[in-house]
C-alpha cells in the first residue's frame, strides 16, 4: 500500500525488539453463530502461520479479550450502542481465546479490556515496557474498531506499528480495506503477511 499523497504513508519500518499483540480473536468474534461473530477461518490461519515464527524465535506474543462483569456497568455506553457486546461476560466461553491460535496461558499473557483499544484501561503498555518492546505487530479483529484503536494508541504510545494485512479482519469488506489504508497513511505500516515474515527472518 503506497502513499496516495505527498508527506503520507511513509515506512517506519521494524525496530529491534518487536511483540505480537492479538487483538480479540476469541470465540465471540470468530465463531460465526455468535451475535458478534463473522468468518476469519483464513485471517486465523494467517496469524498462526504468524505466531508460529513468532514463538520459534522467542519474540513475545500478547493476547486480548473482551470481558464484562457486569455489562450494564463495566461496560459504560460502549455496550449501549453496541448491545451485543453483553454476550462477553465473564463466565461465558465467548471469553475465550480462539483455541486454533494455541494461546498457552503459561507463557502468554492474556490482557482484558472493556472498550477498543488494547491500551485503554489496562497494563498493556506495563508490560510492553517491562519487556523493552519498541516494536507492535498487530493482528486481530475488526480493523475498523479494537485493531484500529490499538493500532492508533500504539503509535501515540511511541511504538513502531505494523500491521500484516492477512491476519486482520472486519465483518464490512468495505471497512476492512478503508481502514487499512487509512492506517497505512497515517499510524502504521500495513504489509503483507510474507514481508513481515521476510523482515522477522533478518533480525
Amino acid at each position: 500500500m503506497s502513499g496516495y499523497f505527498d508527506g503520507f504513508g511513509h515506512q517506519i519500518g521494524i525496530g529491534t525488539n518487536p511483540a505480537i499483540i492479538v487483538v480479540d480473536y476469541i470465540k465471540g468474534f470468530t465463531d460465526p453463530d455468535s451475535p458478534l461473530g463473522s468468518e476469519y477461518s483464513s485471517e486465523l490461519l494467517a496469524t498462526k502461520k504468524l505466531l508460529r515464527e513468532a514463538r520459534s524465535n522467542r519474540i513475545p506474543v500478547l493476547f486480548t479479550t473482551v470481558s464484562y462483569d457486569a455489562p450494564e456497568l463495566d461496560g459504560g455506553y460502549f455496550v449501549k450502542k453496541v448491545p451485543a457486546l453483553e454476550v462477553l461476560r465473564s463466565t461465558s466461553s465467548y471469553t475465550e481465546v480462539d483455541s486454533r491460535l494455541e494461546w498457552d496461558e503459561r507463557k502468554e499473557v492474556l490482557v482484558v479490556k472493556k472498550f477498543a483499544s488494547a491500551f485503554f484501561g489496562t497494563n498493556l503498555h506495563s508490560l510492553l515496557t517491562s519487556m523493552k518492546i519498541d516494536t507492535l505487530i498487530v493482528v486481530g479483529c475488526t480493523t475498523s474498531g479494537c485493531v484500529r484503536a490499538t493500532v492508533v494508541d500504539g503509535l501515540q504510545y511511541g511504538y513502531r506499528v505494523t500491521v500484516p494485512m492477512e491476519c486482520v479482519g472486519d465483518r464490512s469488506s468495505k471497512a476492512h480495506e478503508a481502514n487499512l489504508y487509512d492506517m497505512n497513511q497515517k499510524y502504521a505500516d500495513v504489509r503483507s503477511l510474507d514481508t513481515v515474515l521476510s523482515e522477522l527472518n533478518r533480525m
